[in-house]
């Protein structure tokens, strides 16, 4: 039954077992229930799912959520009922006898979420039925999935904009964790939530180290990385099918639990790598970076990238599946510079010209953080529209700082190149220009003319490519996306070019040295007896297999550690530690407690 006069913290505690809320959750939760339609951009890892889940165990009917992955919905569903909620999902892996069960739940009104995929939820039977029974609310996860702009559109879902017209009383919520202004403003648009509230919780994962690598011997490199991750669970990323086979190979011979996972194999084979990952029977999966998992498994402690992703939103999103659960987690990248040219042809082989203008402006934009000397975080958040004003402290670049020099003389040629030609033209034009280049579009736009034509032959067009890139970083310079990502001066150009401020840019190098211990403090303040949480541990997973889901659906790593911190002594303290609600208590605590006062 609808918890309608209850307020929604004391929901949050007894179902969720989490004592306070998150930023932005409230007022997302709060206006979901009065009826207030919404947009939510939120990290990876942040609790974008409580945004809808709770406003739907306190408003009528059945809160319908859309999402694009099967395996993400039946974990997402296993998660809620373990902690007593009535959830469902409704997609093709069901057989006919599942599948009416489903509707014959829904419509006695026995769910308080019902999970689909976008075509089913668009079709007019679909549609009928909605229109016969009560709705809570529409939540529309993976928003970015609806915008042209986004790194994974997806037609099918461009069809749930009518939700808004067909259903006008129903409120609508759009989540996603990976959108740069363009996509925002799409996702808007075409979902017809423009007089929505608008809740953007930013994009860093304090928690995640990112590390780039030149890519040299990559097996070894590999190798190496492995030797210090010990048990710990994660995904390698590679380019082809072909590659994930190999490296999945070698990771075995090595000794590591590991098995691929791309489009070529059987759906069942596929469904068995997953389980067994998400069951922590398999330590790692190795991926197609073409080929999206719906894994929401919190406990992945490092992500690998063999080769360079295709953009930055697939690098975050991919990143992003380390460390949901906010404890410590790696981000590793080999960099390689064949990978760009691979990756520059398939882009070049597709017809769309505008679709392959956006997709090698966002190819650039991921080279660019790969080459970047400065903080990391600093460039990523920026790609995404969000300024970080010190550097994070938990990159490698922020470990181990390249060395800077002087370049306020060569960034003021290339600021007053910018202005120059008009503020109308794209970094290789620029380039070109500052190198003297004699060709017929400079010739014809008279830019040969210009004081600053010629004056950057001492630097190589690489040099200068750096040296443009890391002005964009720092956000003396902006590119404009839709319009052909001509270059633009900002505010922030304004005192360098007249010569009141200087600028210390990076050196490129070769190698990075290992890293140093981070400056950043631990996500969670508890410090875990690595006994007594191993211990905890094993019996987590025995409980899993006993109830039939993933460990991390039985208790996040984060929960775990707090307790072996902690060492609650009795229910009504333990029931004081994050992710312990009622049912989990009723469920698993005595054992847990038992473990707790043996040691």
């Amino acid at each position: 039954m609808p918890r309608i006069n209850q307020d929604p913290l004391e929901t949050l505690q007894s179902v969720f077992g989490f004592r306070s809320f998150r930023p932005f959750q409230r007022p997302i939760v709060e206006g979901l229930i009065h009826g207030q339609s919404a947009f939510v951009l939120m990290p990876t890892g942040g609790g974008k799912s409580l945004c809808y889940q709770l406003p739907a165990l306190h408003r009528p009917g059945t809160g319908i959520v859309v999402s694009p992955l099967i395996s993400l919905m039946k974990d997402q569903v296993d998660a809620l009922r373990i902690n007593g909620v009535r959830a469902a999902f409704y997609n093709s892996s069901l057989r006919g006898a599942e599948a009416r069960q489903v509707l014959a739940r829904w419509h006695a009104g026995q769910l308080d979420l019902l999970y689909v995929a976008p075509e089913r939820l668009m079709s007019d039977g679909f549609l009928e039925r909605l229109r016969t029974l009560p709705v809570a609310l529409f939540a529309i996860d993976e928003a970015h999935c609806v915008s042209q702009w986004g790194h994974d559109f997806r037609p099918e879902y461009v069809q749930l904009g009518r939700l808004r017209k067909l259903f006008p009383e129903v409120p609508v919520i759009a989540l996603t964790a990976t959108a740069d202004t363009q996509t925002r403003q799409d996702i808007l648009q075409r979902l017809d939530l423009g007089g929505a509230a608008h809740f953007v919780a930013g994009f860093d994962r304090p928690n995640i180290r990112y590390t780039v690598v030149e890519k040299n011997k990559p097996a070894r490199q590999l190798a190496d990385f492995f030797s210090r991750q010990g048990r710990k669970s994660g995904i390698v990323y590679a380019l082809s099918r072909k590659r994930v086979e190999a490296v999945a190979e070698k990771l075995c011979h090595q000794g590591i639990s590991a098995a691929p996972y791309h489009a070529g194999l059987s759906d069942e084979e596929r469904r068995r790598v997953q389980e067994a990952f998400v069951r922590e029977d398999l330590q790692v999966v190795v991926a197609t970076v073409a080929f999206g998992m719906g894994i929401d498994k919190s406990n992945v402690r490092f992500v690998v990238h063999y080769d360079l992703p295709k953009n930055i939103e697939s690098y975050y999103q991919e990143t992003g599946r380390a460390g949901r659960d906010g404890l410590p987690a790696d981000a590793l990248l080999l960099f390689g510079y064949g990978d760009i040219a691979i990756s520059r042809g398939l882009i070049e082989q597709g017809r769309n010209e505008n679709q392959k203008r956006i997709d090698l402006h966002k190819l650039n934009a991921m080279v660019a953080f790969a080459e970047a000397r400065l903080c990391r975080r600093r460039v990523l958040l920026g790609y995404f529209g969000e300024p970080l004003a010190t550097d994070c402290g938990n990159c490698d670049n922020c470990l181990n700082p390249p060395e800077l020099y002087d370049a306020t003389e060569d960034a003021r040629k290339v600021l007053s190149c910018v202005f120059r030609v008009g503020q109308r033209f794209g970094a290789g034009y620029v380039i070109d220009v500052l190198l003297g280049a004699k060709n017929r579009r400079i010739e014809h736009f008279g830019h040969h003319r210009l004081s600053t034509y010629g004056i950057g032959c001492h630097r190589s067009r690489e040099d200068w490519g750096s040296l443009l890139r890391q002005l964009i970083h720092l956000g003396y310079l902006e590119q404009d996306l839709a319009n052909y990502s001509v270059l633009r001066l900002t505010e922030a150009a304004r005192p360098l070019l007249r010569g009141d401020e200087v600028v210390k840019l990076a050196r490129p190098r070769i190698r990075v040295s290992a890293s140093r211990k981070s400056t950043r403090k631990n996500p969670v303040e508890v410090e875990a007896d690595p006994e007594m949480f191993e211990a905890l541990r094993a019996l987590r997973k025995t409980l899993a297999e006993r109830d039939q889901v993933p460990p991390f659906v039985v208790f996040s790593d984060a929960t775990l550690q707090e307790m072996a911190g902690l060492r609650p002594q009795d229910e009504a303290a333990l029931l004081e530690i994050n992710g312990v609600g009622r049912r989990k208590l009723e469920r698993y605590g005595r054992e847990i407690l038992e473990i707790l006062r043996s040691r």
